[in-house]
């Protein structure tokens, strides 16, 4: 078989015949996704995202898998749509397909094990997995249209094309495994998607990437973005071992993995034994000290990842000659990747869908059945996307707000509208940590200014004071600057956008201070000397995980960024997610208001309403409380 063999699609999309109503306001599709990792569902009415949210947000289980009821009843509610009026419910990936890939890696590792494995999962699979039709009807009691089923990385194609700005472009999806694909290449026109070639399991850059993460003593498809927030403190001292023994990169992007170093095919972990005697021993253990060996492996997993994307993104290019690239994907969600590839110009714009993990998937199936089965073109505006900025979950007025603190009696200030942006700039200049929680919810990973914990990235130590006393996490984690759309390139190192936080671009230089890294294990040490005027949002290597703000996407945000420069000179925020390690990100006002009771967060804004910490009546709660969430 060809390192990208060609696409083996029976269908793009197997669906029954289906009339379009005639007479009716619009022609609504319910996308899903869920049963391996981050369900959602999605609302596409028209071709026009109306609705999307991650189940864990409601169920306060980080990565639910589980079917999204809570999710598809807000699309619903949403809407105001009763379930006999969608005509369609679009699934992300085909589970016959799916199950074809794990029943054949099981037996393929033969033995007992691998047997024993797989009766552990017959039940699921076949009680809902392999029946998702009838998973749908019986949640969906009153729904009468199609249920129809795309191919994963189809719909991760779908949820990057589609809501993209770009009329033509090269897409390239990348992942752990969707059905058997791992890596996909298409080029989209209008409302088309053509599929060009596919890379197929077991040989994945996502799955090599996880069992980098595995073995730094990291929790796979949640702990990633950890290995890549540690490479910098590592050098890629293993690049040579890894690439003579465990992972060979061909020139077109394609890569071939030894399996003989990995278990993750019919065993019950990332690595084997002998990845353990290539590295001199086991895994690290999880929330054991992080050593000078993990920060080089993740420094090698980072440089064999960005090697690997340059080199299918320059394949790609030579088999479409598109001037844009469009990505989703989990590996997609490697900003730094995205910062190298972008500065490469290899392709001339480049658009990354936001929810570009499993749960975008939802999104994609809809969008797809939309454009691809239905042949409905699309309606784009100009240099704009189609995500609305990702806020696309629920919201509360601040009627609802205040009828939950007057409910316990809890104290609380309301400001006018025009007067927020100037006070919220006076407290976080003050150096006070402040909960943000206003609008619609973000759809996807980041938080970008309605679900955030916002604070003064000139302070030396807010990085460590976020980190353990905020959201008790490790505390070599970087955080993001939201800076202004006008102002970004004169603080950074790039001449695009990046409204989803998804480029990793350096720091201008007239901005850094001249900082040597003593090297060792001794994280704390490291992270102490500013490198930076921004301190708390330069990382180690003098990059930042940027996001960009405008008038159009967030008005109250940007109106902030301005006030905060009046008062400081520097136009730019720390931006991170409002949630504590573990959790998923705050979803009600109740979520919020114990979040920041539960930490030492100074202030809570939701809404209009102001919420000072220090007033707040004692709030009295064991420790214990932590061990709701498992630790990502």
């Amino acid at each position: 078989m060809a390192p990208w063999p060609i696409f083996l699609l029976e269908n793009f999309l197997k669906f029954k015949a289906h009339i379009i109503h005639s007479g009716k306001m619009s022609f609504n599709i319910l996308g899903v996704s869920c049963f391996y990792h981050d369900s959602a569902c999605c609302l596409v009415q028209d071709g026009t995202i109306t609705a999307a949210a991650q189940e864990e947000r409601f169920t306060r289980k980080k990565h639910d898998p589980r079917f999204p009821v809570n999710a598809m009843n807000y699309c619903l509610e949403q809407a105001r749509l009763e379930e006999n009026q969608i005509d369609c419910v679009a699934f992300y990936e085909k589970p016959p397909l799916a199950l074809d890939r794990i029943v054949n890696g099981f037996l393929s590792g033969g033995g007992q094990k691998a047997f024993d494995r797989l009766m552990k999962l017959a039940g699921p699979w076949g009680v809902e997995k392999l029946d998702v039709e009838r998973s749908i009807k019986e949640r969906l009691a009153n729904f009468r249209g199609d249920v129809v089923f795309s191919q994963h990385h189809l719909s991760h194609a779908a949820s990057a094309f589609y809501p993209s700005p770009f009329d033509d472009s090269a897409i390239l999806t990348i992942d752990g495994v969707g059905e058997w694909a791992t890596a996909g290449m298409y080029k989209g026109s209008g409302a088309t998607i053509e599929p060009i070639k596919e890379m197929r399991y077991p040989h994945s850059l996502g799955l090599f990437y996880s069992a980098m993460t595995y073995f730094a003593g990291f929790k796979v498809n949640s702990g990633e973005y950890k290995l890549m927030g540690l490479a910098p403190y590592g050098e890629p001292v293993y690049y040579e071992l890894l690439k003579d023994n465990v992972i060979d990169v061909k020139e077109d992007g394609s890569i071939h993995l030894n399996l003989d170093y990995f278990d993750y095919i019919a065993g019950d972990r990332m690595t084997s034994e002998k990845m353990n005697s290539l590295f001199g021993s086991g895994p690290r253990l999880p929330e054991t000290n992080i050593t000078r060996r993990e920060m080089d492996i993740a420094a090698t997993a980072q440089k064999i990842t960005e090697e690997t994307v340059l080199k299918m993104a320059r394949n790609l290019k030579k088999e479409t000659s598109s001037r844009n690239l469009c990505m989703a994907g989990g590996v997609a969600l490697n900003c730094v990747a995205n910062g190298k590839l972008y500065k490469s110009g290899v392709f001339e714009d480049m658009w990354i869908q936001p929810a570009s993990g499993d749960a975008g998937g939802a999104l994609g199936a809809a969008l797809g059945a939309w454009h691809i089965y239905y042949k409905k073109s699309r309606a784009r505006t100009p240099g704009r996307d189609g995500m609305n900025g990702s806020f696309l979950g629920p919201s509360y007025s601040n009627d609802e707000i205040m009828d939950f603190l007057d409910l316990y009696g809890l104290p609380y200030e309301q400001v006018a509208e025009e007067d927020l942006p100037d006070r919220v700039a006076d407290i976080i200049a003050g150096g006070s940590v402040l909960g943000l929680f206003r609008g619609r919810m973000e759809y996807g990973p980041r938080a970008l200014g309605s679900r955030s914990i916002i604070a003064d990235p000139r302070v030396a130590d807010m990085q460590t004071r976020l980190n353990l006393k905020i959201k008790f996490r490790e505390s070599f984690r970087p955080f993001a600057p939201m800076v202004l759309q006008e102002r970004a390139s004169e603080w950074f190192d790039m001449d695009c956008g990046s409204p989803y936080m998804l480029l990793v671009c350096k720091v201008k230089e007239d901005k850094r201070i001249k900082y040597t890294d003593p090297g060792g294990d001794d994280l704390m040490s490291r992270l102490a000397p500013p490198r930076s005027s921004i301190p708390s949002v330069t990382h180690l290597d003098y990059s930042a995980r940027v996001q960009t703000v405008d008038d159009e996407t967030n008005r109250f945000m940007s109106d902030t960024l301005r006030a905060f420069e009046k008062k400081t000179g520097v136009p730019i925020i720390i931006n991170t997610s409002f949630n504590v390690r573990g959790e998923p990100m705050v979803l009600t006002p109740f979520d919020a208001y114990r979040c920041m009771m539960r930490t030492q967060m100074d202030y809570l804004l939701m809404e209009n309403v102001l919420v000072k910490r220090e007033e707040q009546p004692g709030w009295e709660e064991s420790e214990a409380w932590k061990d709701e969430f498992a630790l990502d």
